[in-house]
């Protein structure tokens, strides 16, 4: 527990902090206008961190005291170094910890075979914050050529919410981008210190308005299972079921599959995008 006095300090600590950065510093646009206080404001603050600016409010005002993953998400927005992340969790009652670097996911050679033999079904492995690990010729075809992507930015939930082209691939976009959301955020709460996925959330809830509300609804929920409608320019209408299979090598990779009831247009859909032939990667 933590007394009043360190919730009051606490308080008294962001504030200093959030007056110490302008907008520009943490990639928000610059309004030209004149601003009534220093810094950054608290709904400008709470936005970055994927929180709501009352409860952002609260915490300033003493009335809450913080979870680890919200002041390790105020330790990325408010670019706190060592020493203050560890005097902000002590002020909150919290120990802290220092994020462990994640070690890089690769991809089994095997796993890659089984995707190249997949030559009519689109799949792709998905890491632990939504990367796009691997993929073969058909997902290609059916999503977007991830081999044209920037391995920083190969990431399902970045190209969803980026790629204007997604949302009208997907005749449900809203529906497909908030279940990400929510598989998302159940990454978050088993990687509260993961520095890149933080920053994935902070980048995504400044440049899109839907996410940071779905984000902030705090709604869990994975995609295992699915039935997803596609207005593909090439092969038109594609109604096809959506599975998650786990990696036995990795339980933090998943392997994404798109399939057809046989004898169906969808199916007949699918074959015609398998002619295509762009590389597995």
């Amino acid at each position: 527990m933590t007394s009043d006095a360190h919730v009051n300090e606490l308080g008294e600590f962001l504030k200093e902090r959030r007056a110490e950065l302008s907008p520009r510093t943490v990639g928000l646009p610059e309004t030209g206008g004149p601003r009534r206080v220093p810094g950054l404001r608290r709904e400008e603050v709470a936005l970055l961190a994927a929180i709501s600016s009352d409860y952002y409010t609260r915490l300033e005002q003493g009335r809450i005291q913080p979870s680890a993953p919200v002041l390790a998400a105020l330790v990325r927005v408010l670019h706190l170094n060592n020493d203050q992340r560890d005097h902000l969790f002590e002020l909150a009652g919290r120990q802290a910890t220092r994020p462990r670097r994640q070690a890089a996911q690769k991809v089994q050679p095997q796993l890659r075979r089984l995707l190249d033999d997949l030559t009519a079904t689109p799949s792709v492995v998905i890491g632990r914050r939504m990367d796009i690990l691997a993929w073969n010729s058909l997902a290609a075809v059916l999503l977007t050529d991830f081999g044209k992507v920037p391995e920083t930015e190969r990431n399902y939930v970045r190209i969803l919410f980026s790629d204007p082209a997604m949302r009208t691939l997907y005749a449900d976009w809203r529906t497909v981008a908030r279940e990400c959301v929510s598989h998302l955020r159940m990454a978050a709460t088993t990687y509260p210190d993961d520095p890149r996925l933080a920053g994935l959330v902070g980048e995504l809830s400044v440049h899109d308005t839907d996410f940071g509300r779905w984000w902030g609804s705090r709604h869990v929920a994975s995609r295992s299972m699915g039935r997803e409608k596609f207005h593909h320019p090439v092969a038109g209408e594609l109604v096809l079921d959506r599975d998650t299979l786990a990696c036995g090598t990795d339980p933090d990779q998943e392997i994404v599959v798109w399939t057809a009831e046989p004898d169906t247009p969808s199916h007949e859909g699918l074959r015609v995008l398998a002619s295509w032939t762009p590389l597995s990667r």
